[in-house]
């Protein structure tokens, strides 16, 4: 299959990037490069493709609706990498790319033949980007490891929840799109010290590192206190006032007060400005000492209050807040609909479709969705010619053979 893609604008045209994996940590990788405008080239297996594909609660018309999402600004090259000829076609593409993206297990690339010291030998300045569950290296580096193990050793499951359950899980995929995000990061760090070197290098970005890696203070405050921090439901122990609290009809406000100026402005909006001169909320250590009795009594005054006065009232006295939005919340509000935060592109199946813009903003070069994610396969020839300089002949060989 052929297809005419837009021009790539933003601050990574003119780079092209080989996604290898599936699933979300590289794949989200390989979405964040092609917001900004890389060429991202995608290799699939010719039979299914990425499970991305076929993944979601419902399948409207028999396909994924996260598939337009995370395949979005890509380019689809199926490949049997696991033929010696599938092997080559992916060698001659990397070999014209600055940046390789894989997802698989360590090892397999080594297996095929893919490893990074076998590429650099003829490519010194690729940049190659390694994501798995527990890095290329230590005893655990061959194990599998999805998102939700990384989540658990780094830290995050354990906290999350209410303390009377077991640990629960954010409701999307955190550990994977955390890990996509620090891949990026090393490919963009890796690309600028090639500016200076000449050289590329390996990312090996970890799922349980890059969980680790915001869990804030957890480890030191253990280290030096001997403190486990533990689930505490809607709340930071020792942060407050930062809660959900009720308000008329059964829903909820989040008000965020835990600075002492900021306190003082909320104790106004209640009527209750001496709140912010009593011992037990004077400052910051009395209130988060205080946290229960302080947000009772939050509670007791928002539960008079209907969402949108309430909203008002505390926006007037500068007292950060805000609803708990869900999708329709989103595409309703008008802040997500002056910044564009929400754009709509065409799907050739689907008809007009609606996804988040590509973030953050850049002021001269931003990124956009250039395509939503293509049919599988819906680039061989455009790529194997025109990157791989294979001619007609060698594409027809290589279809009837099964090898794309």
């Amino acid at each position: 299959m052929n297809s005419k893609t837009p021009e790539a604008e933003g601050p990574l045209a003119g780079l092209r990037v080989i996604e290898m994996g599936s699933l979300i940590a590289g794949p989200f990788c390989g979405q964040i490069l092609g917001d900004f405008g890389a060429e991202v080239i995608k290799l699939e297996d010719p039979g299914t493709g990425d499970p991305m594909r076929q993944w979601g609660r419902s399948l409207p018309k028999g396909l994924s609706p996260w598939w337009p999402v995370i395949g979005r600004n890509k380019k689809s090259v199926t490949v049997d990498l696991r033929k010696p000829e599938g092997q080559q076609i992916a060698r001659d593409l990397i070999g014209k790319a600055d940046v390789l993206v894989e997802n698989f297990r360590p090892g397999a690339m080594e297996k095929w033949g893919l490893d990074y010291a076998s590429l650099s030998a003829s490519h010194p300045g690729l940049v190659m980007a390694r994501v798995s569950g527990f890095g290329q290296t230590g005893p655990y580096a061959k194990r599998p490891g999805y998102g939700l193990i990384g989540e658990a050793m780094g830290g995050l499951r354990y906290v999350t929840g209410d303390p009377d359950r077991p640990p629960a899980r954010a409701g999307i995929s955190i550990g994977d799109s955390l890990t996509a995000m620090h891949a990026v990061m090393g490919i963009t760090m890796a690309l600028h010290a090639r500016q200076r070197t000449g050289r590329g290098q390996v990312i090996d970005a970890a799922l349980y590192e890059s969980m680790l890696a915001v869990m804030e203070n957890l480890v030191t405050e253990y280290d030096l206190t001997g403190y486990v921090r533990e689930r505490s439901g809607s709340i930071l122990p020792g942060i407050a006032p930062s809660n959900a609290y009720p308000v008329v009809g059964g829903e909820f406000i989040l008000i965020g007060g835990n600075g002492d100026t900021v306190f003082a402005r909320l104790c106004e909006a209640m009527g209750r400005a001496e709140l912010a001169k009593d011992p037990r909320f004077v400052d910051h250590a009395s209130r988060g000492t205080n946290q229960k009795e302080l947000d009772a009594l939050i509670a007791d005054w928002t539960r008079g209050f209907e969402l949108g006065p309430l909203l008002e009232l505390l926006e007037s006295h500068g007292v950060p807040s805000g609803r708990i939005y869900r999708a329709p919340d989103m595409l309703d509000d008008p802040q997500f609909k002056a910044r564009d935060s929400i754009i709509e592109t065409d799907h050739p199946v689907f008809g007009p479709i609606k996804m988040q813009n590509a973030f953050p903003k850049l002021s001269e070069t931003p990124g956009r969705v250039r395509w939503p994610g293509p049919a599988l396969g819906e680039h061989t020839d455009e790529v194997l010619a025109q990157v791989a300089g294979y001619d007609a002949e060698k594409i027809a060989g290589l279809r009837a053979a099964k090898i794309v």
